[in-house]
C-alpha cells in the first residue's frame, strides 16, 4: 500500500487565484488590500518566510507594507507601531512574524493588533470568536488542514481524529475546529503528558502531527489506511544539502507506505498555510468597504 499525496501546493494554488480574483474586485471599487508585515531582527528563518509571504501577496495581487525593525527594538516602540498600524485604513491586516526577541512579550504584541486585522486569529477576542463558532478569523495552519481534508474527501464526521501537540497556533484551535458541529470529529490531543502516544494515534483515522519533532510519528503508531497530515517543519542538519540541512516533518516518510493520504515535507500544509493568510487579508479588506 502507498499513500495518495495530499499536494497542499495545488490546492493552495487554486485557493491564491480565488483570493487574485476577490483582489481584482476590490481594486476596481479603489480598495487595494494591504498586509502590514513586521519583522523585528533579522533571525534567518524568520525573514525567509517573509519573503515568502510578500511575494504570494504580491503575486495576488495586493500590498505588502513590509516594515523591519531592528534587534533591539523595545516592547513599547513595537506596540506604538501596531497602534499606528490599527488606525491605517490603508492597512486591512496586520502579521507580525513570530518569534519575538526574548525582551518582547508576544502575548502583549497578539492583543495588541485589534481584531478586525488579526489576520493570524492570536488576539484572545479572534480565538474566542473561533471557540464560539462566531464570524470571524480563522487561524490559517489549522483552517488549511482542514480545506486539504475536504479536498481529498476524507471523511471527518464521526471519525476519531487524534492531535499529537497543543500550541496555541495549530493544536489547540486546530482540536477545537474539528469539533465544531460542520465537522462532527470526536478528538483527542495527545502531548508531553501523554503515557502512551501509541496506544492513541492507532486509534486515529486522520493522525494530524504538530509536534515540532522531527520523525516523531513512527508507521508502527499508524493504523493501517488512515490519513495523516504532517504539519511539522523541522530543519535537520545534511551535510550533502547546499544549504547545510534540510526540511522535514514530525512524520516519518515511511509512514507513507501504510496510510492512505499522506502530506509531504514541503509541499503539503506549507502552501496551505500561505493560502488561507491570504484569504484572511482579502476577507479583512472586503470588510472594510
Amino acid at each position: 500500500m502507498s499513500a495518495t499525496l495530499m499536494d497542499g501546493k495545488a490546492l493552495g494554488q487554486k485557493i491564491r487565484e480565488g483570493v487574485k480574483a476577490r483582489a481584482a474586485a476590490l481594486r476596481e471599487k479603489g480598495v487595494t488590500p494591504c498586509l502590514a508585515v513586521v519583522l523585528v531582527g533579522d533571525d534567518p528563518a524568520s525573514l525567509s518566510y517573509v519573503k515568502s509571504k510578500e511575494k504570494a501577496l504580491a503575486e495576488a495581487g495586493m500590498e505588502s507594507c513590509d516594515i523591519r525593525l531592528p534587534q533591539m527594538t523595545s516592547e513599547a516602540e513595537l506596540l506604538s507601531l501596531i497602534a499606528n498600524l490599527n488606525k491605517d485604513e490603508r492597512v486591512h491586516g496586520i502579521l507580525v512574524q513570530s518569534p519575538a526577541p526574548k525582551h518582547i512579550d508576544e502575548e502583549k504584541i497578539n492583543a495588541a493588533v485589534i481584531p478586525e486585522k488579526d489576520v493570524d486569529c492570536f488576539h484572545p477576542v479572534s480565538v474566542g470568536n473561533m471557540m464560539l463558532d462566531r464570524p470571524g478569523f480563522l487561524p490559517c495552519t489549522p483552517h488549511g488542514v482542514l480545506m486539504l481534508l475536504k479536498e481529498y474527501n476524507i471523511p471527518i464526521t464521526g471519525a476519531n481524529v487524534v492531535v499529537v501537540g497543543r500550541s496555541n497556533i495549530v493544536g489547540k484551535p486546530l482540536a477545537n475546529l474539528l469539533i465544531r458541529r460542520e465537522y462532527n470529529a470526536t478528538v483527542t490531543v495527545c502531548h508531553t503528558g501523554t503515557k502512551d502516544f501509541a496506544y492513541h494515534t492507532l486509534q486515529a483515522d486522520i493522525l494530524i502531527a504538530a509536534a515540532g519533532k522531527a520523525g516523531f510519528i513512527k508507521p508502527e503508531m499508524v493504523k493501517e489506511g488512515a490519513a495523516v497530515i504532517d504539519v511539522g517543519i523541522n530543519r535537520v542538519p545534511d551535510s550533502s544539502a547546499v544549504k547545510g540541512y534540510r526540511l522535514c516533518g514530525d512524520v516519518d516518510p515511511a509512514v507513507a507506505e501504510k496510510a492512505a493520504f499522506f502530506t509531504p515535507v514541503p509541499g503539503g500544509v506549507g502552501p496551505m498555510t500561505i493560502a488561507m493568510l491570504l484569504q484572511n487579508v482579502v476577507e479583512a479588506a472586503e470588510r472594510s468597504v
